[in-house]
């Protein structure tokens, strides 16, 4: 195996030369990166796609929002034959919502030929409007592990003509407990085919699946590095069982409008969460036993700055990228200085500065030192009593977040909504946020001040010529 390990963020004077242009592709995907002004790659790409699209086998650790469907997609494209109604890639991934993403990402970029036809497999919906799509021919399929098992297990998924698998995410993959999944789906590929697996992080699952189903594969790792000055970190030194009581001295002191905290385990979150909610502090958590729809509606209200703190172990955290966070709080020092790393460069993102908050017992002394290495930084301490808790006002957030019953089945679209509110409704534009539409649901945050009266308004008024069903999705 050829390990390649570079810097996230390459020097300036190689950006210039790091262009789309140098790499193989045809002419007609040149002309849509082009259009869709991809000018230079991102380091995974550079680092990636050469690799990929000479035909090796490739282990890729990259984390979510470094580019890495482009990566993958234009590997699969390159290869692809258009004229062949047959399923020639699939990208396996871990849950409904990295699926859709990835599927409109590979169609942006199959623009530059006419027909290519890209379906998304993910569970959480009927099987017959599937299976219909597959009959009428697919060059690509992109679901969730178990779906597409449920489909080759019809007979409705044909993948004699595959020439590329991509498991996207397998780290989050084998922590959903998927391994056997894509074990069964990897089996039934056709042994001559390349393997594409991308991997935010590298537990001992990931070298078992390389074993199993990568034939030499080159591999290429991304050291995840901060910008100096955008991430501010610091470390507290509490005794063990106080602290839960410490993350709200943390939140009254900071005051960060969205915080996610870190938790090792489910129970520490549900303790956590209660003590924050008690505290009167706008809290949410995320866990693996959720319903997919629960799930959607907390990461949509924290999304939303409608909740101040999302509380999460690892696990239920994987592939969340949330715009603006000021505050990472580890609750609990993680064993793992890699996945420190990746936890705390969720803040700080763009022109953004953040805090990096960690709360640790004397026993974690040595995971700290472990932290501190890999980072080549020496930690910063500080002592709870230095924080400044005179401040008693709650710590509310700016928006709530309304619900519509109505969503794509009802043809509704984020400017339906948008001109319901800022017409008949006469809110202003500024107190609207973010829009989210699913197939049942529409969501859509407004300012917190004026929250009742636009439940009461969209509830008294038309959205898309129809009467609607409002709530505010409050705790």
């Amino acid at each position: 195996m050829t390990e390649l390990i570079l810097p996230a963020a390459p020097p300036a004077e190689n950006t210039a030369s790091r262009s789309f242009t140098e790499l193989p592709l045809p002419p007609g995907i040149q002309a849509t990166l082009q259009q869709l002004e991809y000018l230079t790659m991102t380091p995974i790409q550079a680092a990636s796609l050469p690799l990929a699209l000479a035909g090796h086998d490739l282990i890729a650790q990259a984390k979510t929002g470094s580019g890495k469907t482009a990566a993958f997609a234009l590997a699969l494209l390159t290869k692809l034959n258009p004229r062949r109604f047959a399923v020639q890639a699939m990208v396996l991934c871990p849950t409904r919502e990295l699926a859709d993403q990835v599927t409109q990402e590979i169609r942006r970029l199959a623009r530059f030929a006419d027909n290519i036809k890209v379906i998304a497999l993910c569970g959480g919906t009927t099987m017959r409007p599937q299976m219909a799509s597959l009959e009428h021919g697919a060059h690509i399929v992109v679901g969730t592990p178990g779906r597409i098992m449920d489909h080759i297990e019809r007979g409705s998924l044909n993948l004699e003509a595959l020439n590329t698998l991509v498991l996207d995410e397998a780290d989050r993959m084998l922590d959903m407990g998927f391994y056997d999944d894509i074990a069964y789906v990897a089996k039934r590929c056709p042994a001559q085919r390349q393997t594409l697996l991308f991997s935010a992080t590298y537990p001992e699952g990931i070298a078992r699946l390389a074993r199993q189903f990568l034939r030499n594969p080159q591999e290429v790792k991304l050291l995840e590095q901060h910008e100096a000055g955008k991430i501010r970190q610091r470390f507290y030194e509490v005794k063990h069982e106080e602290r839960l009581q410490a993350v709200g001295r943390l939140l009254k002191h900071y005051r960060p409008v969205s915080t996610l905290a870190f938790c090792n385990t489910k129970q520490q979150c549900r303790d956590l969460l209660d003590v924050l909610q008690a505290q009167g502090v706008h809290a949410l958590t995320l866990n693996g036993d959720m319903e997919q729809r629960e799930r959607d509606q907390v990461l949509i209200q924290f999304a939303n700055r409608s909740c101040s703190v999302l509380v999460a172990t690892d696990v239920a955290a994987r592939g969340l990228d949330i715009a603006q966070l000021e505050a990472v709080i580890n609750v609990d020092v993680t064993p793992d200085p890699e996945i420190h790393i990746h936890r705390i460069g969720r803040t700080g993102r763009a022109d953004q500065e953040g805090w990096a908050l960690s709360l640790c017992s004397a026993s974690d002394k040595r995971r700290v030192a472990s932290i501190a290495q890999m980072m080549g930084a020496e930690p910063e301490w500080h002592a709870l009593s230095e924080l400044e808790t005179d401040n008693d006002a709650p710590l509310v957030p700016p928006m709530v977040t309304l619900q519509i019953l109505g969503g794509r089945k009802e043809k509704i679209r984020p400017g339906d909504v948008l001109g319901a509110l800022t017409g008949e409704a006469g809110f202003t534009r500024e107190q609207v946020g973010k829009i989210t539409v699913t197939d049942q649901s529409t969501y859509v945050a407004v300012a917190r001040d004026i929250a009742r009266e636009a439940v009461r308004k969209l509830s008294a008024g038309k959205v898309k010529g129809k009467t609607v069903k409002v709530r505010a999705l409050e705790d």
